[in-house]
């Protein structure tokens, strides 16, 4: 289902206020690597927010994922305190590690051994 035009503000809005809140707090870079709020979607009724993390140089994404998951409240209270005049009700948080880096650099992995694995083919 597509988004609505309130539900790409809002998450905007949440995504650059959360950006904002990670590197107060230095949860945006985090044992010499980094973690950035790749994306946001908003349910329809404006009362979730799912934030995709996307970690950068960092092995242990699902410990770093629980720490940010502990903190939940707090960084909702400091979102709802940069929000409270305009949104009525400040959002669920809900995180998730965002895979897509990491899906993207298996495939350019497959794709250069694929094309090693032809060159010797083409030559003969």
């Amino acid at each position: 289902m597509e988004e609505s035009k309130r539900q790409k503000q809002v998450a905007r809005i949440i995504q650059e206020e959360m950006t904002t809140i990670f590197q107060r707090e230095g949860l945006n870079i985090i044992q010499g690597g980094m973690i950035s709020i790749s994306k946001v979607y908003v349910t329809p009724d404006l009362l979730e927010a799912r934030l995709h993390l996307s970690f950068f140089k960092l092995d242990n994404h699902a410990e770093l994922l629980k720490i940010i998951k502990e903190k939940t409240g707090e960084l909702r209270g400091a979102l709802g305190n940069k929000l409270r005049h305009q949104l009525r009700r400040i959002p669920e948080l809900q995180f998730f590690a965002d895979d897509s880096m990491e899906h993207a650099s298996k495939i350019e992995e497959l794709l250069d051994k694929i094309r090693q694995e032809s060159k010797p083919n083409d030559e003969a």
